[in-house]
Protein backbone atom coordinates (compact mmCIF):
# COMPACT_ATOMS: atom_id res chain seq x y z
CA UNK A 1 0.00 0.00 0.00
CA UNK A 2 1.75 3.13 -1.21
CA UNK A 3 1.08 6.66 0.01
CA UNK A 4 2.57 9.70 -1.70
CA UNK A 5 3.25 13.12 -0.23
CA UNK A 6 4.18 15.72 -2.83
CA UNK A 7 6.73 18.39 -1.90
CA UNK A 8 5.61 21.68 -3.45
CA UNK A 9 6.46 25.35 -3.18
CA UNK A 10 7.75 28.32 -5.12
CA UNK A 11 11.20 28.00 -6.75
CA UNK A 12 14.22 28.42 -4.46
CA UNK A 13 12.46 27.69 -1.16
CA UNK A 14 14.51 24.57 -0.39
CA UNK A 15 12.26 21.80 -1.79
CA UNK A 16 14.99 19.82 -3.50
CA UNK A 17 17.42 20.32 -0.62
CA UNK A 18 14.76 18.93 1.69
CA UNK A 19 14.04 16.03 -0.66
CA UNK A 20 17.74 15.17 -0.91
CA UNK A 21 17.96 15.06 2.85
CA UNK A 22 14.79 13.00 3.14
CA UNK A 23 16.01 10.32 0.80
CA UNK A 24 19.73 10.74 1.61
CA UNK A 25 20.49 10.99 -2.07
CA UNK A 26 21.61 13.71 -4.44
CA UNK A 27 19.04 12.71 -7.04
CA UNK A 28 17.28 16.05 -7.03
CA UNK A 29 19.24 19.09 -8.08
CA UNK A 30 19.23 22.03 -5.72
CA UNK A 31 20.56 24.71 -8.03
CA UNK A 32 19.75 28.38 -7.53
CA UNK A 33 17.42 28.86 -10.47
CA UNK A 34 13.76 28.05 -11.21
CA UNK A 35 12.77 24.68 -12.70
CA UNK A 36 16.01 22.90 -11.92
CA UNK A 37 13.76 19.92 -11.11
CA UNK A 38 11.98 19.22 -14.40
CA UNK A 39 10.84 15.66 -13.68
CA UNK A 40 9.45 14.70 -10.28
CA UNK A 41 11.88 12.78 -8.12
CA UNK A 42 10.44 10.00 -6.01
CA UNK A 43 11.95 8.63 -2.83
CA UNK A 44 10.80 6.22 -0.13
CA UNK A 45 11.73 7.10 3.43
CA UNK A 46 11.46 5.08 6.63
CA UNK A 47 8.92 6.39 9.13
CA UNK A 48 10.76 6.92 12.46
CA UNK A 49 9.12 4.83 15.19
CA UNK A 50 10.93 4.04 18.45
CA UNK A 51 8.37 1.33 19.20
CA UNK A 52 9.72 -0.95 16.49
CA UNK A 53 13.19 -1.20 18.02
CA UNK A 54 11.75 -1.97 21.47
CA UNK A 55 9.61 -4.76 20.04
CA UNK A 56 12.63 -6.18 18.19
CA UNK A 57 14.72 -6.17 21.37
CA UNK A 58 12.07 -8.06 23.32
CA UNK A 59 11.50 -10.65 20.58
CA UNK A 60 15.18 -10.97 19.66
CA UNK A 61 14.34 -10.17 16.04
CA UNK A 62 17.24 -10.51 13.62
CA UNK A 63 15.93 -7.83 11.30
CA UNK A 64 14.01 -4.56 11.75
CA UNK A 65 11.85 -3.39 8.82
CA UNK A 66 10.17 0.03 9.25
CA UNK A 67 7.16 1.15 7.30
CA UNK A 68 7.79 3.70 4.58
CA UNK A 69 6.29 6.83 3.09
CA UNK A 70 6.86 8.11 -0.45
CA UNK A 71 7.83 11.73 -1.05
CA UNK A 72 7.69 13.27 -4.52
CA UNK A 73 9.84 16.32 -5.26
CA UNK A 74 7.77 18.46 -7.63
CA UNK A 75 9.35 21.35 -9.52
CA UNK A 76 8.61 24.88 -8.32
CA UNK A 77 5.23 26.38 -9.10
CA UNK A 78 4.95 30.03 -10.07
CA UNK A 79 2.15 32.56 -10.41
CA UNK A 80 0.12 31.59 -13.49
CA UNK A 81 0.80 27.85 -13.21
CA UNK A 82 -2.92 27.12 -13.55
CA UNK A 83 -2.73 28.73 -17.01
CA UNK A 84 0.40 26.82 -17.98
CA UNK A 85 3.02 29.33 -16.85
CA UNK A 86 6.41 27.85 -15.88
CA UNK A 87 5.54 24.33 -17.07
CA UNK A 88 2.53 24.63 -14.77
CA UNK A 89 0.29 21.99 -16.38
CA UNK A 90 2.94 19.32 -15.98
CA UNK A 91 3.60 20.20 -12.35
CA UNK A 92 -0.10 20.35 -11.47
CA UNK A 93 -0.56 16.87 -12.94
CA UNK A 94 2.24 15.60 -10.72
CA UNK A 95 0.50 17.04 -7.64
CA UNK A 96 -2.78 15.41 -8.67
CA UNK A 97 -1.13 11.98 -8.36
CA UNK A 98 -0.18 12.58 -4.71
CA UNK A 99 -2.29 11.84 -1.63
CA UNK A 100 -1.17 14.90 0.35
CA UNK A 101 0.93 18.03 -0.05
CA UNK A 102 4.01 19.05 1.93
CA UNK A 103 4.19 22.76 1.18
CA UNK A 104 7.71 24.06 1.75
CA UNK A 105 7.71 27.74 2.65
CA UNK A 106 10.78 29.96 2.68
CA UNK A 107 11.18 31.41 6.18
CA UNK A 108 14.77 32.69 5.91
CA UNK A 109 16.56 35.64 4.39
CA UNK A 110 19.62 35.13 2.21
CA UNK A 111 20.78 37.67 -0.36
CA UNK A 112 22.64 34.95 -2.27
CA UNK A 113 19.46 32.97 -2.95
CA UNK A 114 16.97 34.78 -5.13
CA UNK A 115 13.25 34.72 -4.41
CA UNK A 116 11.00 34.43 -7.43
CA UNK A 117 8.65 37.11 -6.02
CA UNK A 118 11.52 39.39 -4.98
CA UNK A 119 10.65 39.45 -1.26
CA UNK A 120 10.38 37.13 1.76
CA UNK A 121 6.70 36.80 2.68
CA UNK A 122 5.74 33.21 3.59
CA UNK A 123 2.00 33.86 3.89
CA UNK A 124 1.94 35.52 0.45
CA UNK A 125 3.90 32.54 -0.93
CA UNK A 126 1.32 30.16 0.53
CA UNK A 127 -1.49 32.17 -1.04
CA UNK A 128 0.26 32.17 -4.44
CA UNK A 129 0.46 28.38 -4.50
CA UNK A 130 -3.01 27.91 -3.04
CA UNK A 131 -4.51 30.31 -5.61
CA UNK A 132 -2.99 28.38 -8.50
CA UNK A 133 -4.34 25.09 -7.16
CA UNK A 134 -7.80 26.58 -6.64
CA UNK A 135 -7.87 28.18 -10.10
CA UNK A 136 -6.95 24.84 -11.68
CA UNK A 137 -9.71 23.16 -9.65
CA UNK A 138 -12.26 25.82 -10.57
CA UNK A 139 -11.54 25.32 -14.25
CA UNK A 140 -11.79 21.55 -13.81
CA UNK A 141 -15.13 21.44 -11.97
CA UNK A 142 -16.82 24.12 -14.09
CA UNK A 143 -16.13 21.98 -17.15
CA UNK A 144 -17.86 18.99 -15.53
CA UNK A 145 -21.06 20.69 -14.40
CA UNK A 146 -23.02 20.69 -17.70
CA UNK A 147 -22.44 16.99 -18.33
CA UNK A 148 -23.25 16.10 -14.72
CA UNK A 149 -26.46 18.16 -14.82
CA UNK A 150 -27.52 16.41 -18.01
CA UNK A 151 -26.93 12.96 -16.51
CA UNK A 152 -28.57 13.93 -13.22
CA UNK A 153 -31.77 14.90 -15.09
CA UNK A 154 -31.77 11.35 -16.50
CA UNK A 155 -31.84 10.03 -12.90
CA UNK A 156 -28.22 8.87 -12.92
CA UNK A 157 -27.68 8.32 -9.18
CA UNK A 158 -23.88 8.68 -9.25
CA UNK A 159 -24.13 11.83 -11.37
CA UNK A 160 -26.55 13.35 -8.83
CA UNK A 161 -24.21 12.56 -5.94
CA UNK A 162 -21.18 13.85 -7.85
CA UNK A 163 -22.99 17.04 -8.90
CA UNK A 164 -23.90 17.74 -5.27
CA UNK A 165 -20.24 17.43 -4.25
CA UNK A 166 -19.06 19.52 -7.21
CA UNK A 167 -21.52 22.29 -6.38
CA UNK A 168 -20.31 22.35 -2.77
CA UNK A 169 -16.74 22.71 -4.01
CA UNK A 170 -17.73 25.39 -6.53
CA UNK A 171 -19.18 27.57 -3.76
CA UNK A 172 -15.90 27.38 -1.84
CA UNK A 173 -13.62 27.85 -4.84
CA UNK A 174 -15.56 30.89 -6.05
CA UNK A 175 -15.10 32.38 -2.58
CA UNK A 176 -11.34 31.78 -2.82
CA UNK A 177 -11.40 28.85 -0.40
CA UNK A 178 -9.80 25.41 -0.99
CA UNK A 179 -11.98 22.38 -1.71
CA UNK A 180 -10.62 20.57 1.36
CA UNK A 181 -12.88 22.81 3.49
CA UNK A 182 -15.98 21.14 1.98
CA UNK A 183 -18.12 19.25 4.47
CA UNK A 184 -17.97 15.65 3.29
CA UNK A 185 -19.42 12.63 5.10
CA UNK A 186 -17.51 9.36 5.52
CA UNK A 187 -19.79 7.74 2.93
CA UNK A 188 -19.04 10.51 0.43
CA UNK A 189 -15.28 10.53 0.96
CA UNK A 190 -14.38 8.01 -1.76
CA UNK A 191 -16.43 9.83 -4.41
CA UNK A 192 -15.06 13.19 -3.24
CA UNK A 193 -11.47 11.93 -3.56
CA UNK A 194 -12.24 10.64 -7.06
CA UNK A 195 -12.80 14.24 -8.20
CA UNK A 196 -9.00 14.64 -8.07
CA UNK A 197 -9.12 18.24 -6.89
CA UNK A 198 -5.73 19.71 -6.07
CA UNK A 199 -6.98 21.96 -3.29
CA UNK A 200 -8.83 19.06 -1.65
CA UNK A 201 -5.60 17.38 -0.58
CA UNK A 202 -4.49 17.71 3.06
CA UNK A 203 -1.58 20.13 3.51
CA UNK A 204 1.47 20.15 5.78
CA UNK A 205 3.42 23.42 5.90
CA UNK A 206 7.18 22.90 6.17
CA UNK A 207 8.86 26.10 7.36
CA UNK A 208 12.42 26.17 6.02
CA UNK A 209 14.37 28.42 8.42
CA UNK A 210 18.03 29.44 8.81
CA UNK A 211 20.26 27.23 10.97
CA UNK A 212 20.01 29.44 14.08
CA UNK A 213 16.20 29.05 14.13
CA UNK A 214 16.08 25.29 13.54
CA UNK A 215 14.91 24.47 17.06
CA UNK A 216 12.28 27.10 17.79
CA UNK A 217 11.56 28.80 14.47
CA UNK A 218 11.47 32.55 13.79
CA UNK A 219 9.04 35.38 13.11
CA UNK A 220 8.39 34.07 9.58
CA UNK A 221 7.58 30.54 10.74
CA UNK A 222 5.28 31.97 13.43
CA UNK A 223 3.23 33.59 10.66
CA UNK A 224 2.92 30.22 8.94
CA UNK A 225 1.99 28.49 12.21
CA UNK A 226 -0.79 31.05 12.75
CA UNK A 227 -2.06 30.46 9.23
CA UNK A 228 -1.98 26.68 9.75
CA UNK A 229 -3.90 26.99 13.00
CA UNK A 230 -6.65 28.97 11.27
CA UNK A 231 -6.99 26.21 8.69
CA UNK A 232 -6.76 23.33 11.16
CA UNK A 233 -3.53 22.32 9.40
CA UNK A 234 -0.04 21.50 10.74
CA UNK A 235 3.23 23.44 10.42
CA UNK A 236 6.68 21.97 11.06
CA UNK A 237 9.95 23.91 11.40
CA UNK A 238 13.15 22.59 9.80
CA UNK A 239 16.40 23.92 8.44
CA UNK A 240 16.87 22.18 5.11
CA UNK A 241 20.56 23.17 5.18
CA UNK A 242 21.14 21.44 8.53
CA UNK A 243 19.11 18.42 7.45
CA UNK A 244 21.14 18.05 4.26
CA UNK A 245 24.36 18.10 6.32
CA UNK A 246 23.03 15.54 8.81
CA UNK A 247 21.84 13.24 6.03
CA UNK A 248 25.34 12.60 4.64
CA UNK A 249 26.88 11.81 8.05
CA UNK A 250 27.34 8.24 9.30
CA UNK A 251 24.65 7.32 11.83
CA UNK A 252 27.17 7.21 14.68
CA UNK A 253 28.14 10.85 14.00
CA UNK A 254 24.65 12.27 13.63
CA UNK A 255 23.93 12.49 17.37
CA UNK A 256 27.08 14.53 17.99
CA UNK A 257 26.09 16.90 15.18
CA UNK A 258 22.57 17.26 16.56
CA UNK A 259 23.95 17.98 20.03
CA UNK A 260 26.26 20.62 18.57
CA UNK A 261 23.37 22.49 16.91
CA UNK A 262 21.02 22.07 19.89
CA UNK A 263 18.56 19.57 18.38
CA UNK A 264 17.26 16.37 19.96
CA UNK A 265 16.39 14.71 16.64
CA UNK A 266 16.53 15.54 12.93
CA UNK A 267 13.78 17.94 11.91
CA UNK A 268 12.99 15.56 9.07
CA UNK A 269 11.70 13.03 11.59
CA UNK A 270 9.00 15.54 12.46
CA UNK A 271 8.24 16.12 8.77
CA UNK A 272 7.89 12.39 8.07
CA UNK A 273 5.73 11.75 11.13
CA UNK A 274 3.56 14.78 10.37
CA UNK A 275 3.13 13.61 6.78
CA UNK A 276 2.17 10.17 8.01
CA UNK A 277 -0.48 11.58 10.37
CA UNK A 278 -1.66 13.98 7.69
CA UNK A 279 -2.55 11.04 5.48
CA UNK A 280 -4.62 9.49 8.28
CA UNK A 281 -2.32 6.50 8.62
CA UNK A 282 -1.61 4.20 11.56
CA UNK A 283 0.94 1.45 12.14
CA UNK A 284 0.60 -2.12 13.30
CA UNK A 285 3.43 -4.58 13.92
CA UNK A 286 4.32 -8.20 13.27
CA UNK A 287 7.06 -9.47 15.54
CA UNK A 288 9.09 -12.67 15.70
CA UNK A 289 12.63 -14.07 15.88
CA UNK A 290 13.15 -13.52 12.15
CA UNK A 291 11.98 -9.90 11.93
CA UNK A 292 10.10 -7.07 13.58
CA UNK A 293 8.14 -5.21 10.95
CA UNK A 294 5.89 -2.16 10.81
CA UNK A 295 2.92 -2.06 8.43
CA UNK A 296 0.93 0.95 7.24
CA UNK A 297 -2.86 1.05 7.12
CA UNK A 298 -5.46 3.79 7.06
CA UNK A 299 -7.32 4.62 10.25
CA UNK A 300 -10.46 2.53 10.81
CA UNK A 301 -9.11 -0.43 8.80
CA UNK A 302 -10.58 -3.75 9.89
CA UNK A 303 -8.45 -6.80 10.63
CA UNK A 304 -9.00 -8.71 7.32
CA UNK A 305 -8.00 -5.66 5.26
CA UNK A 306 -5.00 -5.06 7.52
CA UNK A 307 -3.96 -8.65 6.89
CA UNK A 308 -4.34 -8.04 3.16
CA UNK A 309 -1.56 -5.44 3.32
CA UNK A 310 0.84 -8.32 4.00
CA UNK A 311 -0.66 -10.63 1.37
CA UNK A 312 -4.00 -10.81 -0.43
CA UNK A 313 -4.34 -14.48 0.63
CA UNK A 314 -4.33 -13.36 4.27
CA UNK A 315 -7.41 -11.24 3.64
CA UNK A 316 -9.24 -13.83 1.55
CA UNK A 317 -8.74 -16.62 4.07
CA UNK A 318 -8.85 -14.52 7.24
CA UNK A 319 -10.03 -16.42 10.32
CA UNK A 320 -8.91 -14.25 13.23
CA UNK A 321 -6.06 -12.10 14.50
CA UNK A 322 -4.13 -12.71 17.71
CA UNK A 323 -3.84 -9.18 19.04
CA UNK A 324 -1.67 -7.61 21.72
CA UNK A 325 -1.62 -3.86 22.45
CA UNK A 326 1.89 -2.38 22.16
CA UNK A 327 1.95 -1.27 25.83
CA UNK A 328 0.99 -4.78 26.99
CA UNK A 329 3.59 -6.42 24.75
CA UNK A 330 6.34 -4.21 26.19
CA UNK A 331 5.28 -4.26 29.86
CA UNK A 332 4.76 -8.05 29.85
CA UNK A 333 8.01 -8.72 27.96
CA UNK A 334 6.56 -10.27 24.84
CA UNK A 335 3.91 -12.63 23.51
CA UNK A 336 4.27 -15.33 26.17
CA UNK A 337 3.92 -12.85 29.01
CA UNK A 338 0.92 -11.19 27.36
CA UNK A 339 -0.74 -14.57 26.81
CA UNK A 340 -0.17 -15.62 30.44
CA UNK A 341 -1.63 -12.32 31.67
CA UNK A 342 -4.71 -12.66 29.48
CA UNK A 343 -3.71 -9.70 27.32
CA UNK A 344 -3.59 -11.64 24.04
CA UNK A 345 -7.00 -11.20 22.43
CA UNK A 346 -8.61 -13.14 19.59
CA UNK A 347 -10.25 -10.64 17.27
CA UNK A 348 -12.56 -11.35 14.33
CA UNK A 349 -13.48 -9.77 11.01
CA UNK A 350 -15.11 -6.67 12.49
CA UNK A 351 -12.15 -5.66 14.66
CA UNK A 352 -10.75 -2.22 13.82
CA UNK A 353 -6.98 -2.34 14.12
CA UNK A 354 -5.53 0.19 16.57
CA UNK A 355 -2.26 2.06 16.15
CA UNK A 356 0.51 0.03 17.76
CA UNK A 357 -1.26 -3.35 17.75
CA UNK A 358 1.04 -6.36 17.56
CA UNK A 359 -0.79 -8.86 15.34
CA UNK A 360 -0.49 -12.46 14.28
CA UNK A 361 -3.00 -13.50 11.62
CA UNK A 362 -4.66 -16.90 11.31
CA UNK A 363 -6.00 -17.68 7.87
CA UNK A 364 -7.22 -20.62 5.80
CA UNK A 365 -5.16 -21.63 2.77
Amino acid sequence: MGFKCGIVGLPNVGKSTLFNALTQTAAAQAANYPFCTIEPNVGDVAVPDDRLEKLAQIAGSKEIIPTRLTFVDIAGLVRGASKGEGLGNQFLANIRECDAIAHVVRCFEDGDITHVEGKIDPVADIETIETELMLADLDSVEKRVINLEKRAKQNDKEAKETLDLVNRCLVLLREGKPARLAEVSADERKLFNSLGLLSSKPVLYVCNVEEASAENGNAFSEQVAARAKEEGAVAVVVSAKIESEIAVLPLEDQKDYLDAVGLTEPGLNRVIRAGYLLLGLVTYFTVGPKEARAWTIEKSTKAPQAAGVIHTDFEKGFIRSETIAYEDYVSLKGEAGARDAGKLRLEGKEYVVADGDVLHFRFAN
